[in-house]
């Protein structure tokens, strides 16, 4: 199966969200690769959060 490379959340948007979570410095230094599947949920997690609250602005 075929890999999506396109992502919906920019770079930047990333770096801003692993930051507010504590990992940002690993993440720029090393990349997902070294970022915990547990990270990467809470990112997902938090993505969805500020999207729900931009919608009911």
């Amino acid at each position: 199966m075929a890999r999506r490379n396109r992502s919906i959340m920019s770079e930047g948007l990333k770096q801003q969200i692993a930051d507010e979570l504590g990992f940002g410095d690993t993440l720029r230094q090393e990349g997902f690769g070294a970022v915990s599947s547990r990270n990467c949920g809470n990112m997902v997690k938090m993505a969805i959060q500020m999207a729900e609250e931009n919608m009911l602005r």
